[in-house]
């Protein structure tokens, strides 16, 4: 009986997002300073300084799965910019490199997320290795 009721427990936990069915790559930004914490089957692998909106704009808070990858796109809205690697997670906003890497670690952008290029090909290749299933977005504070 008592193996039964572990296995029983073991399987809830699973399927309530406990366990090994967490496992994946979670992106979170702090908004207060802008910093980006990466989390990969619960460990740390990344922190590293990101660009979110300026006064004005807003990056969207909250906890999100991606939309889709794009590993070159060009933004619709603002003058056809260019955002490598974009992870997008909640409409046109999303995680993307830069090329104003000087502005890294304070409000820069129209509310989307800005990573150094290289920071930004690491996480999109996190995320396509473990699927957008397995991953989440997640903006505080």
């Amino acid at each position: 009986m008592r193996k039964i009721v572990f296995a029983g427990a073991f399987w809830l936990a699973a399927f309530a997002g406990v366990g090994p069915a967490a496992a994946g790559v979670v992106a979170e930004i702090e908004l207060s300073s802008q910093r980006m914490t990466v989390r990969v089957d619960g460990a740390v692998r990344h922190v590293w300084a990101v660009s979110t909106a300026r006064a004005g704009y807003a990056t969207p808070t909250g906890s999100y799965q991606p939309v889709r990858l794009e590993r070159m796109w060009y933004s619709t809205i603002y003058h056809r910019s260019p955002m490598p690697y974009s992870i997008f997670f909640s409409g046109n906003f999303a995680v993307h490199g830069t090329t104003e890497v000087r502005a890294l670690g304070r409000p820069a952008s129209h509310g989307c997320v800005r990573l150094h290029p290289e920071n930004a090909r690491a996480l999109f290749d996190l995320v396509r290795q473990h699927g957008i299933a397995n991953s989440r977005i997640v903006v505080s504070g």
